[in-house]
């Protein structure tokens, strides 16, 4: 089992940054690949970033590359992900997740096991 709890979300105006946290709990983080989703309002949840269990790679959707980052500390249990140049479309609940290191692809929701339970981020136009 393993337990995760974002933070860092908040209100930021367009062109800002903020940078999640996702720790993590129970079993080690390095267990698991790591990655961020976002649902916004009356949207489906979507990929944001995945990471490997030793941050050597990593993944984003077209949407958020070049803006957002995410990194992995796995001395401290803790996954991030730095979003600069923040727009309004950015605007969304945002989730980490873990998955099996070999059970599937990064992109897919269906892979990950366990989440989180979100940190809001508004972005204000």
């Amino acid at each position: 089992q393993v337990q995760l709890v974002e933070s860092g979300g908040g209100l930021v105006q367009t062109g800002g940054s903020l940078r999640l946290s996702c720790a993590a709990s129970g079993r080690t983080v390095s267990s698991y690949a790591m990655g961020w989703f976002r649902q916004a309002p009356g949207k489906r949840r979507e990929f944001i970033a995945a990471i490997n269990w030793d941050g050597s790679s990593t993944y984003y959707a077209d949407s958020v590359k070049g803006r957002f980052t995410i990194s992995r500390d796995n001395a401290k249990n803790t996954v991030f992900l730095q979003m600069n140049s923040l727009k309004p479309e950015d605007t969304a609940v945002y989730n980490c997740a873990a998955k099996p290191l070999y059970s599937g692809s990064y992109y897919s929701q269906a892979y990950y096991d366990y989440w989180g339970q979100g940190t809001q981020v508004t972005v204000s136009s």
